[in-house]
């Protein structure tokens, strides 16, 4: 068995190297030993763990007011945290009390996973492996966002999460499902462009508008005596909409 600081070595020499590979502006370990909030988070974070785990509330809970007060992240010392977790910038999360985050998991600055209600018990969510979080999104409650899930910026996310799904909007919902099985090599080692996400509403709006423009065309002609336009060949705008609509609502838990 490993000794405890063999396991410590190991721990950190894995914080860096997740650093570096989701920052490109990361250059050298004594940068982000020296000025990288979200690592400084993480390790405080497992130290205050280690005295919650050990009944040790109070002083648990001093080393997470410190660690808050000069990184700006909040984490509850209950909260469990898999190895090759990333903050990125940090400022304003707020991770709750019985928050359960796998491994290789990316949130950005803004991000709250947080409870709802006043119950105890289980009341926060439950984020698997290799999930990303866009900034100032917030995931309510004790739901589970599923592996490989991408959350976009600003989402407010109160329903599961299917896995390898990407979900948007206010509440959030799936609007990317690719239906197969989650590729272990992209689970460990995610995607981080959360921006390029669908717009099925200006998906939809764009094919409003198309099926308006050959409308009116068709209306154009037979004013003036003439044959309708031919159909393109392209196949209608309207499945492929009616497609991701269906398959947002099959996604979702409370669709009719």
């Amino acid at each position: 068995m490993a000794s405890p600081l063999t396991r410590l070595t190991s721990a950190l020499r894995r914080d860096l190297d997740t650093a570096r590979e989701r920052d490109p502006a990361a250059r050298s370990d004594a940068e982000m030993i020296l000025t990288y909030p979200g690592l400084h988070a993480v390790w405080m974070h497992r130290a205050a763990h280690g005295l919650h785990t050990r009944n040790w509330r109070l002083p648990a809970r001093v080393v997470s007011q410190v660690s808050r007060f000069i990184t700006g992240i909040e984490i509850h010392p209950g909260a469990t945290i898999g190895p090759g977790f990333f903050i990125d910038h940090g400022m304003g999360v707020v991770i709750g009390e019985t928050t359960e985050i796998g491994e290789d998991v990316t949130i950005y600055q803004g991000v709250t996973l947080g409870g709802t209600g006043k119950h105890g018990g289980k009341r926060h969510p439950t984020v698997r492996d290799g999930v990303t979080v866009g900034a100032g999104a917030s995931v309510l409650g004790p739901l589970e966002v599923g592996e490989g899930a991408k959350i976009g910026a600003g989402s407010i996310v109160v329903k599961d999460v299917p896995a390898n799904s990407t979900v948007v909007g206010n509440p959030g919902k799936p609007v990317a499902i690719d239906g197969e099985r989650v590729d272990p090599e992209k689970l460990h080692h995610p995607d981080l462009d959360h921006t390029r996400l669908p717009d099925p509403v200006a998906e939809a709006l764009d094919c409003l508008i198309q099926r308006v423009e050959e409308l009116e065309a068709e209306i154009a002609a037979l004013r003036a005596g003439e044959d309708p336009p031919a159909k393109s060949d392209e196949a209608d705008c309207r499945d492929g909409v009616r497609e991701r609509i269906r398959a947002a609502r099959t996604a979702s838990p409370d669709a009719a």
